[in-house]
């Protein structure tokens, strides 16, 4: 993405395709207008990014922001978690999120290495985390920090290890609810430097939303948007098998398509037009989505949890139509389109039969296949992937194949995720150096 389409994304605003064709009209006052403001636009934009000396940042690893329906309270202690990247680099930048939280969030120290494995890091890979050169920032509530570039080599497909250091007595509101990887809790003090300690466990991701690297003026980044399936829940943890990671392995592993980054803006649960466990996908685009550095292509499987939710929770002022849902998809297709990305709708895949009475019915199942239609034949995504196909039992097409099933007969195992990741067409990211 240019650096005037970045700053468009990062202000939600539209209309540079308007303004480009008058810059070519030398005479025209309006002609001389939007060439200022595409120049000023373009000098803010490096301001902003921390361009101005060249760089070309491209988002490498990010969790979606979450409201925490169950706090961690955290005492004067480092929490250790481990982040697997896409693209790799040799300056990175790391980004924290206090969206949800209701007051100020200090962090006290903070620092990034390579995983040894469990809570253990690569002796020597250590390097602290800065903010206009300090070791402390206040994050205020609902806004998000970026730290200073780092020097770091950073492999493609690494396990990045970010200790933060929290010396209040915090009640962690925003979170990353379902990380599908273990989260290291010490005991009382900062252990950022250490290279191992004594921790509890859990099962989310805090604070920490996203990776940047500084990266060739060709690399660009996918945007994976969806619920669950698009998490990874299922898989095995701490392996790194969700889809996206997947995709990931198999761009990297190919020389025309190395450049691409696979960033995941999954949220268990998340329909398109209501919140449930997290913000709805239409209110988080912008944060999840568009911002992302360097976004180039979006895929999007949502729309499930849409037709399931109000019947499982008895909401039935939240009962969406075929058409709401479509209309849903529509405006991810239109504001990712005004700032030059490329949107790819995936098929839903079968769910009949999870163990929950009333998420599943006739009627649910008749609304998911006339999406699916529209998502093959509507033409109005850049193209389709058609996980439905490649995932439903050809004897029952309502339900997951059975050698692809987790077991709750809704998300994929490390099969099926495999599977999903192995029916891309990586021909879709292609197109790089063309821009």
């Amino acid at each position: 993405m240019n650096p005037a389409m970045q700053l468009f994304a990062k202000f939600g605003m539209r209309g540079l395709r308007a303004a480009v064709p008058y810059g070519h009209r030398r005479r025209s006052i309006r002609g001389v207008v939007a060439v200022m403001m595409i120049a000023a636009l373009h000098l803010a934009t490096l301001a902003f990014a921390g361009e101005r000396d060249g760089k070309h940042w491209v988002a490498t690893w990010a969790a979606s922001p979450q409201r925490a329906s169950a706090p961690a309270q955290i005492n004067g202690q480092t929490i250790r978690q481990i982040l697997h990247v896409s693209l790799g680099g040799r300056e990175i930048r790391v980004r924290f999120s206090n969206a949800y939280g209701a007051s100020p969030l200090l962090i006290g120290s903070a620092r990034i290495a390579l995983s040894a494995g469990g809570p253990d890091i690569m002796r020597g890979s250590d390097r602290r985390i800065t903010f206009n050169g300090l070791s402390t920032i206040v994050i205020p509530a609902g806004a998000l920090v970026v730290s200073d570039p780092i020097d770091f080599k950073l492999p493609a497909l690494a396990d990045l290890v970010v200790s933060l250091y929290l010396p209040d007595n915090v009640s962690l509101t925003t979170e990353h609810t379902e990380s599908v990887q273990t989260t290291y809790i010490s005991d009382v003090g900062d252990f950022t430097r250490a290279a191992t300690f004594a921790a509890s466990t859990a099962g989310a991701f805090y604070v920490v939303s996203g990776v940047e690297v500084s990266a060739q003026q060709q690399a660009r980044a996918v945007v994976t948007l969806g619920d669950s399936v698009t998490v990874g829940f299922g898989s095995t943890p701490d392996t790194n098998r969700r889809w996206p990671d997947l995709l990931a392995e198999r761009l990297q592993s190919n020389p025309a398509t190395s450049k691409i980054a696979v960033v995941n803006a999954g949220v268990v649960g998340n329909r398109l037009l209501h919140d449930f466990v997290g913000t709805g996908a239409l209110a988080r685009l912008d944060r999840d989505v568009l911002v992302q550095p360097g976004a180039k292509y979006v895929i999007v499987l949502q729309g499930n949890p849409d037709f399931l939710i109000p019947p499982l929770i008895n909401t039935p002022s939240e009962i969406v139509t075929v058409e709401q849902v479509i209309q849903g998809y529509r405006q991810i297709i239109e504001r990712g389109h005004a700032l030059g990305l490329r949107v790819y709708g995936a098929t839903l895949n079968p769910v009949e039969g999870y163990p929950f009475p009333g998420f599943w019915t006739d009627a649910l199942e008749q609304s998911r296949q006339a999406i699916n239609l529209w998502i093959r034949t509507g033409r109005a995504f850049d193209a389709v992937i058609d996980f439905d196909q490649l995932l439903r039992d050809p004897g029952s097409p309502s339900r997951l194949l059975p050698a692809y099933d987790s077991g709750d007969h809704v998300h994929p195992n490390d099969i099926g995720y495999q599977m999903m990741a192995d029916a891309i067409d990586l021909s879709l990211f292609r197109d790089v150096d063309q821009d």
